[in-house]
């Protein structure tokens, strides 16, 4: 089983990254702040402006860390990556797939299926730990729909009403989202989802786990062969990550929006950890872009016993283990993909 080392996150907006050795250095105004031997990490994200040395990024591309720029707000740039070391068959089988929309979609309704059945189970968990707090009835009813839904999503074979009903699910699921925040509504709330930009605290809060998960996916993908850019329910677009979106659906309720909703209701994440500009964009403050990535940190650490494998493992090896799944299904070992199913 792959080891699950650290991801070194990188929030000073002027910090410059090289490569002295086997380390990697962080530096600002040519002083050096820190350094980390490179075989303790994984992942690094950068969320400076001042970026890194080419001699650093083609180290981390020869040894597989993923390096990941992103703009101080979150939002993605670019990855670094190096020669593709995937089994050209696989990919092959991959790209094959995704040309035929039908073969697509019997991949990419188990990835719906999974998405709609955890958020049911999100649902149903708040309604178990919080029923004095929240609307049950309201919750009863939201759960039940998802449930349906769960039916006619395994029968589909068609990828446009695929994605339909999963639009649908979602905008059910979201309009109970508002009731599972229990703490500090009159700054945590939320009415809809706001992408770009995100208006409200707790959309920049989604917006960023969101954008976290997709990269993860998108490494997870990447180390066992497969191409992060050529999916079967997001189709083909220059410079979108499509597998990896499709991936990280049946994650986004168990791992990210649960991750979210601790962070509120425990109070972990305070009102001041943002800013809001005069056109209504809100972002995250420095401390609290550090805060959301250390708990993000312990939140992968936390193990859980794979529903598939039947063994215990980090959440934040789930995205590989899935990844290999669906590598395993495309190779022909599995009949077919399956779902990661929370509860």
């Amino acid at each position: 089983m792959r080891k699950l080392l650290n991801t070194l996150y990188v929030t000073s907006t002027e910090a410059y990254l090289s490569l002295d050795g086997e380390n990697v250095v962080v530096q600002k105004d040519g002083e050096e702040l820190a350094r980390y031997p490179l075989h303790t990490l994984e992942h690094i994200i950068s969320f400076s402006y001042s970026g890194a040395s080419p001699a650093l990024m083609g180290m981390c591309a020869k040894a597989n860390i993923n390096l990941c720029f992103c703009t101080p707000n979150g939002r993605f740039l670019a990855r670094a990556v190096g020669k593709s070391t995937g089994n050209v068959l696989l990919r092959k089988t991959q790209y094959r797939i995704s040309d035929s929309e039908e073969k697509s979609c019997l991949i990419a309704r188990n990835m719906v299926f999974g998405k709609v059945f955890n958020a049911r189970w999100s649902i149903e968990r708040t309604i178990r730990d919080h029923a004095p707090r929240v609307d049950v009835e309201r919750l009863l009813e939201i759960s039940g729909f998802l449930h349906n839904s769960l039916h006619a999503i395994k029968d589909t074979n068609d990828l446009d009403s695929l994605r339909g009903m999963e639009g649908e699910a979602a905008s059910v699921y979201f309009s109970a989202f508002d009731e599972m925040i229990l703490n500090e509504k009159e700054h945590f709330y939320f009415k809809e989802r706001s992408r770009r930009p995100p208006l409200d605290r707790v959309n920049a809060m989604l917006s960023f786990v969101y954008m976290l998960l997709a990269n993860e996916c998108a490494s997870a993908l990447e180390s066992v062969g497969l191409d992060s850019y050529v999916g079967f329910l997001h189709r083909d677009r220059p410079g979108r990550p499509s597998l990896a979106l499709d991936l990280m659906e049946e994650l986004r309720c168990s791992l990210a929006d649960r991750f979210v909703l601790t962070l509120i209701n425990n109070r972990i994440i305070k009102p001041n950890d943002f800013l809001q500009r005069e056109n209504g964009v809100v972002l995250f403050t420095d401390d609290g872009r550090k805060r959301i990535l250390q708990q993000w940190q312990e939140r992968k650490r936390d193990t859980i016993t794979h529903p598939f494998l039947k063994e215990k493992m980090p959440w934040g090896l789930v995205p590989y283990v899935q990844a290999l799944l669906l590598a395993r299904h495309l190779r022909g070992d599995l009949d077919e993909y399956p779902p990661f199913l929370w509860k």
